[in-house]
């Protein structure tokens, strides 16, 4: 019965083999399907594939793509030498893969609108991410975060900060450069929050949902004196009732008041 057994095992093993080779012959057939789509329309959109890297093949597009979406795969890496060629690159998405670094060429990028980073394994950011010049909106949900970034607060156009389900644990000075209009904290360890975040000049929307703030570590600045029209802060240390007590509420209600009847 052993010996029937082997010859069965090898000859499964290589109808499995032959399998995977078709496989891989498919996929590249499937890359280059794409790729000459994405030569003619500028965007290249290859989800959920398995892809374990960057395809080397858009190095042919650099000239081209204004969209790239790699998003569900399994990229842990960004390649230094293209990434930074792709000059009319316009969104550049990479959801759920492995990153757990980015390259220094990634801010090489000028015209880079939309940079989607969600589920990834990133820690900080590059030291010149200041020079994605037009970024507009950055999202960076679930990754491993221990700060906010002070490169964020170069970025003149940026609208929109998504940095949740990080472990950010406190909210720096610095943050009242930051030019956003909506800031997405929830989900993090926040304890410890500037009075300067009420200096922000564009922020209308503060989210920190779930964080660890003490209603003493709130600064009141952001009820009396800022901008916010929308404080999320349910699922900290305190009771809401307790922040509707507290001074310069009334000023934040008639703020969040007036801009729902402007989009009513």
């Amino acid at each position: 019965m052993m010996s029937q057994g082997v010859p069965a095992r090898a000859e499964a093993l290589g109808a499995r083999l032959r399998e995977l080779s078709r496989g891989a012959r498919m996929g590249n057939s499937a890359l280059r399907a794409h790729v000459e789509t994405a030569q003619k329309t500028g965007v290249f959109q290859l989800k959920d594939r398995g892809l374990t890297e960057f395809p080397s093949e858009l190095q042919k597009l650099t000239s081209n793509l204004r969209t790239i979406d790699l998003s569900n795969n399994k990229i842990d890496s960004l390649p230094p030498l293209i990434i930074g060629k792709f000059t009319l690159l316009k969104s550049l998405s990479l959801n759920n893969n492995k990153l757990t670094v980015l390259p220094d060429e990634l801010c090489n990028l000028k015209k880079l609108e939309t940079l989607s980073l969600n589920n990834n394994h990133l820690r900080e950011l590059p030291s010149t991410f200041g020079q994605l010049s037009a970024l507009k909106t950055l999202s960076l949900s679930g990754n491993q975060l221990g700060a906010l970034p002070p490169q964020l607060c170069c970025l003149r156009h940026l609208d929109v900060v998504d940095l949740s389900k990080n472990q950010i644990r406190s909210i720096p000075d610095t943050v009242g450069e930051l030019q956003a209009i909506e800031l997405n904290l929830n989900q993090n360890q926040i304890s410890q929050l500037s009075v300067k975040i009420s200096c922000c000049p564009r922020l209308k929307v503060l989210r920190l949902e779930e964080n660890c703030l003490e209603l003493s570590m709130l600064p009141q600045s952001i009820l009396s004196d800022s901008q916010i029209c929308l404080l999320a802060v349910e699922g900290n240390l305190f009771e809401i009732k307790k922040l509707r007590e507290l001074e310069g509420y009334d000023k934040y209600m008639e703020r969040f008041t007036a801009t729902k009847k402007k989009f009513a």
